[in-house]
């Protein structure tokens, strides 16, 4: 059941609904439709992760929430992180050493066995030199806050109860003075019942005395009284408000997956709160550890649940270790890419050394280039892709990929082999039909040329399409040669040095228009430094296209404060001004880190002014 929650929460938070699969996942079984939830007060169904909580299904890898399903090793969001991280070199420096003792350090002197108000204060001092390592991201500072802010909170209580029995004790003695107030009123000196009139005017005035005498008696002991209400009430709402915070901020912890700092700040929650640990959280929040778990969400939920990811992530990084000994990269990665997935800080991924980790992407790589070849429907490189993934990973699955080939190449053959029969019998439309079918099925299919040459069997045709092709080809309109590919494949069948030069202009504009795909999903996601760098890498090689152009001039706009800062950086390295270049190489690339340009603007920089190094 634990192991079933971490998915649960480590896929919702990879979820992105703007960021879609790679490839079509398959849909997830029918489900009875649920009953429709009641409205909130506010009107709106709007909940903390969505409408529903998400579900994972280790079978098949697919996360599903709020009605949509896609795999969470297969999405854009997950596969730019992991490649990231795939590149990063091994954190076993002497700080990051440092860091890990010192967090283990802590976690000794909150061990159970140790705690001791001693240990708790020694453990709190650590926090602060925790924080000053990059890595922290300051999060100990803000368990040093939440734990502070408790303490003073504590220290306001127990000033207000002390306060309160001050209070009790000034009731007590102002309803004893209002007592002997009460009571001081005597019968001497009454006038003789004889006398009615002279008797009811002193019993008046005996009770105006009274009053007198009782009323700052009586007025202190109500603000005595409405005091102590309000110190009780003050004090509840302090202890419940810092309680909330902290809670708060341990469940913003572990949806970071910050696991470490997840125990750290549960050991101190209890050393501080000594009782009740139920989550005082939103509703929403709870919901997640109450209906994946079936258990009352409290503070020793979340500890659990760290515990066992961090035990997870420990067995996973051990798995790829020893898949990738045995030369099985595609398990391997699937492994290693769970483990990165729940626990993306945990020392055993960080030391995890980078000549490892550059074996898995490799294959990472190479499987995703598969997989854009088959949406490209370019089956031959499929097909030589699919070979070096055999040879790298001998556990590779074929058989997908292969069946997409194989089919491609087999309704290919259909429709050549009617192509032929309509130019047997002379039926220009089914022929042309036909061709268009296997063309469009698969387009780079070698066995194309020889049957599309049967389409332009008349010579002025013919002629024409290839005075065309020569004629864009000098004018260096590809664009125009690809919009009109079908017509000039046919043309060009017969004459071998044509069939060159359109292959040329055809693989040109194919990684042309894969750059552009490529830019329009990454712009979908709102980066558009990173498309309009997408762009760029094609434009130095290929400025003449004029899609290409307008799509960059648009990109452009976008990021025209990263494009500007690049430029500026270029410009003054031709300039030789190496400091200015690059401080705005680094600034271009804090604007988009994950720029090639200005990173290789740095290196290059780097190496001018530190030659040795």
């Amino acid at each position: 059941m634990k192991r079933f929650v971490k998915h649960l929460l480590i896929a919702a938070l990879f979820a992105n609904p703007a960021a879609r699969a790679q490839v079509p996942d398959p849909p997830a079984p029918a489900q009875p439709a649920p009953a429709k939830p009641a409205a909130s007060p506010s009107g709106g169904e709007s909940k903390f992760l969505g409408k529903d909580v998400p579900v994972f299904n280790p079978g098949t890898e697919l996360a599903t929430w709020d009605g949509h399903s896609w795999n969470i090793n297969n999405n854009r969001l997950f596969e730019a992180r992991f490649e990231k991280y795939l590149n990063a070199p091994e954190e076993t420096t002497q700080q990051d050493k440092q860091y890990q003792a010192i967090l283990r350090t802590i976690l000794d002197k909150l061990a159970p066995e140790q705690l001791s108000m001693r240990s708790i204060d020694e453990a709190f001092r650590l926090l602060p030199r925790a924080s000053g390592f990059e890595i922290d991201a300051r999060l100990c500072d803000g368990l040093a806050d939440a734990i502070y802010s408790a303490w003073r909170a504590q220290d306001a209580s127990a000033r207000l109860a002390q306060a309160t029995v001050a209070l009790e004790q000034e009731r007590k003695q102002n309803e004893w003075n209002a007592k002997v107030a009460a009571d001081s009123g005597k019968l001497e000196g009454a006038p003789s019942g004889k006398n009615k009139e002279a008797g009811a005017q002193w019993a008046k005035e005996q009770q105006l005395r009274r009053d007198v005498t009782m009323q700052p008696y009586a007025t202190r002991l109500a603000e005595i009284l409405a005091t102590i209400k309000t110190n009780q009430v003050k004090k509840e709402l302090s202890e419940l408000q810092t309680k909330i915070e902290f809670q708060a901020l341990l469940v913003q912890l572990f949806l970071q997956r910050r696991f470490q700092h997840v125990i750290i700040g549960t050991r101190f929650y209890r050393a501080v709160f000594r009782g009740d640990t139920k989550l005082e959280v939103g509703k929403d929040t709870k919901d997640i550890f109450a209906k994946s778990t079936g258990l009352p969400p409290t503070v020793g939920t979340m500890d659990a649940l760290a515990n066992e990811a961090i035990r997870d992530v420990r067995e996973g990084v051990q798995a790829f270790e020893f898949l990738l000994k045995k030369n099985e990269l595609e398990s391997a990665s699937k492994r290693l890419a769970e483990a990165f997935s729940i626990g993306e800080y945990m020392p055993e991924i960080r030391t995890l050394p980078r000549t490892d980790k550059r074996q898995a992407l490799e294959f990472s790589q190479k499987s995703y280039q598969l997989v854009s070849a088959i949406e490209v429907k370019d089956y031959g490189l499929a097909e030589k892709l699919v070979k070096e993934l055999t040879t790298i990973a001998k556990d590779f699955d074929t058989s997908k990929p292969l069946a997409a080939v194989e089919t491609a190449r087999t309704v290919s053959a259909m429709h050549l082999a009617k192509a032929r029969n309509a130019a047997v019998s002379g039926d220009k439309a089914t022929l042309e039909a036909e061709l268009k079918e296997a063309t469009e099925m698969w387009p780079r299919n070698p066995a194309l040329a020889e049957v599309s040459g049967l389409i332009f069997s008349q010579a002025d045709v013919q002629g024409k399409a290839l005075n065309d092709l020569d004629q864009l080809i000098s004018q260096h309109n590809y664009r125009q040669i690809y919009d009109d590919k079908l017509r000039f494949i046919a043309a060009s069948a017969m004459y071998p040095d044509r069939q060159e030069q359109l292959k040329k202009v055809l693989d040109q504009m194919q990684i042309i228009e894969t750059a552009i795909i490529q830019a329009g999903e990454i712009e979908k996601r709102g980066d558009y430094a990173g498309a309009w760098e997408t762009l760029e890498k094609v434009f130095k090689q290929y400025p003449d296209d004029s899609k290409l152009n307008q799509l960059r001039a648009t990109l452009t706009t976008e990021a025209a404060d990263f494009v500007r800062t690049l430029r500026t950086a270029e410009q003054l390295e031709h300039a030789d001004q190496v400091g200015s270049s690059l401080a705005c190489f680094l600034k271009a690339q804090k604007i988009y880190p994950g720029s090639e340009f200005a990173q290789d603007g740095v290196n290059r920089l780097v190496k001018k002014v530190l030659p040795e190094s």
